[in-house]
């Protein structure tokens, strides 16, 4: 089906998909890297418990207020701990929706890629999510042959 961004209907190019895939995957590891440092705070009771959490979702600190520690107790110390935890990975999601989608914004758009939006993952990733390392197309297989040599992957 003729890509209707294209002009008089022409489909882009293989060269032109493996172009804006590297730019993507470049793009998409810049946005993890600043996940990776950036840190969230959560919190329950009312700040007795705090929690730290990268933007990539590790669990980096938890800060307990002496004040909420009742050794007859324990159970609500727990549902603390657990509630700041949530808290600070629903911020956490929330920093990686901002941050990927600004890479992933553009997937369905003329002159983007079109073609690879409906990959699968919400945003149209699918099959790009997993995309190696610099200069490795990961699941798009042979797409980083020489031209007229690509191919792609047979389906699974």
């Amino acid at each position: 089906m003729p890509d209707p961004s294209m002009p008089s209907g022409e489909q882009p190019s293989m060269q032109g998909l493996l172009q804006q895939a590297l730019k993507m995957q470049a793009q998409l590891t810049a946005a993890q890297d600043e996940l990776a440092a950036a840190e969230v705070e959560g919190s329950a009771g009312g700040g007795l418990v705090t929690a730290r959490m990268t933007g990539s979702g590790e669990l980096v600190g938890l800060v307990i207020d002496p004040g909420a520690v009742d050794q007859e107790d324990t159970e609500t110390l727990a549902d603390l701990v657990l509630a700041a935890v949530r808290d600070a990975s629903r911020e956490a999601r929330q920093l990686a929706a901002e941050k990927m989608g600004v890479v992933t914004a553009g997937l369905g758009a003329p002159g983007g890629l079109g073609a690879l939006s409906g990959l699968g993952a919400p945003g149209g990733l699918g099959a790009l999510s997993g995309l190696g390392g610099p200069g490795e197309l990961g699941r798009l297989g042979g797409l980083g042959t020489p031209a007229g040599s690509a191919s792609l992957p047979d389906p699974p």
